[in-house]
């Protein structure tokens, strides 16, 4: 009895964001919706480009970044040169090294930082978007990052092309997977990773109506968007903080599934303080936001369906392994829903290999699954603490470039 209990315990905590899985994996295999053709002459176009090109200024929050980025501005060079409307600014931010002295070199306009007592990428960002006040759009690129060529063609599409809005998109994001993804077999799986994560997820999201995420880069705000909702997210996690602040206010970010970013990864110890920090952010979201997300939902708010639903949904190593005991402890009804569950973990990845348009290296990094399942299950304890209000913003060290 106690084990039966024990099982569907576990399944308990899983159906909301299994459905929530299903939901999301089942709209991400449809076609993204386009804008339609008019009919004739007399159907009504879609909205024009403004006369004058956007003012579009690239943020790049670095703290201590000098080694891997001269490689993300030129990346970003390339698409900046041919585009008079579009400038590049790095934000040195309570940099030790030299950074701000790096970027300079390049040509590129920096912005230096140094406050000990507001630490963070949130601080930063927010200094970034109060320095550039010509600005009318800005596009956040993370300083160990490549852009795909026609990135910034392509956000300037979406910029003025939202069929829904009149005045155009609110807030952007493109795809965003790993620098070098085949470079190492753990750089190949975290790229599968993020093919759930930052691809088919938003995709979904998109799919049926509801706003895409934020990312944390590759994502691009407006001018009159900040205005309406200041980048006021503090937390170890600001850019999920940030997104359930947009839906809050009625705003919504757009996909842009034809460009992408890639970033390096951290790896050994900063690959596990990365994770413990975000997770553990997710978990100190969960307290602090689904409480007021649940009764602006009851009170009939219903776009808050989706924030609610993400936080509901358990890192999927924690999902997984809570299905699994469900499985193996449960009888009848609950080992038929826990099967079920896995099924669509399963899926969920397979159509992210799919829609990533995944290399056999790819299928074949699925072989590392279960050392991964463990090494996440031993960070329990590091992700806990890092769930405590007073846990700091740390920036996790990546690889070489």
């Amino acid at each position: 009895m106690f084990l039966d209990t024990l099982g569907a315990g576990a399944l308990a905590l899983t159906l909301p964001g299994s459905a929530y899985l299903a939901l999301l994996t089942a709209a991400a295999a449809a076609p993204l919706r386009q804008p339609a053709a008019p009919l004739n002459q007399a159907a009504a176009p879609r909205p024009a480009p403004p006369a004058t090109p956007l003012r579009v200024v690239i943020l790049v929050p670095a703290h201590n970044e000098s080694t891997g980025l001269l490689r993300t501005l030129d990346s970003l060079r390339r698409e900046v040169e041919p585009d008079l409307q579009a400038r590049i600014f790095v934000v040195a931010d309570n940099c030790s090294d030299d950074t701000a002295a790096v970027a300079r070199a390049t040509g590129v306009q920096v912005l230096e930082r140094h406050d000990a007592e507001r630490r963070g990428k949130g601080h930063a960002l927010q200094f970034g978007f109060d320095a550039c006040r010509e600005a009318d759009w800005f596009i956040v690129i993370d300083a160990d990052t490549d852009v795909a060529p026609g990135f910034l063609a392509a956000m300037r599409r979406a910029m003025v092309g939202a069929v829904d809005s009149a005045a155009g998109a609110d807030a952007l994001q493109c795809r965003y997977g790993v620098r070098d993804p085949l470079a190492s077999r753990r750089a190949t799986l975290a790229d599968v990773a993020l093919g759930g994560w930052n691809l088919l997820r938003p995709r979904g999201r998109a799919a049926v109506g509801w706003s895409a995420g934020i990312l944390g880069n590759g994502f691009a705000l407006s001018r009159r968007t900040l205005a309406a909702v200041p980048y006021s997210a503090r937390s170890i996690i600001e850019d999920v903080e940030y997104h359930q602040l947009l839906v809050q206010a009625g705003l919504r970010v757009t996909w842009v599934d034809e460009t992408q970013v890639r970033g390096d990864m951290p790896s050994g110890a900063a690959a596990a303080q990365q994770r413990a920090r975000w997770e553990g952010g997710r978990l100190r979201l969960i307290a602090d936001r689904a409480p007021s997300l649940l009764r602006g939902f009851l009170r009939g708010q219903w776009r808050l369906a989706d924030p609610l639903l993400d936080l509901s949904l358990l890192p999927l190593a924690w999902h997984m392994t809570l299905l699994g005991m469900a499985l193996a402890l449960g009888a009848g009804v609950v080992q038929a829903l826990a099967a079920a569950g896995l099924a669509v973990v399963g899926l969920h990845v397979a159509l992210a290999l799919w829609l990533m348009r995944a290399q056999p290296a790819h299928w074949r990094a699925l072989l590392g699954v279960p050392a991964y399942l463990v090494w996440k299950l031993c960070l329990a304890g590091a992700t806990w603490r890092a769930a405590d209000r007073q846990a700091l913003w740390v920036r996790s060290s990546r690889r070489p470039s």
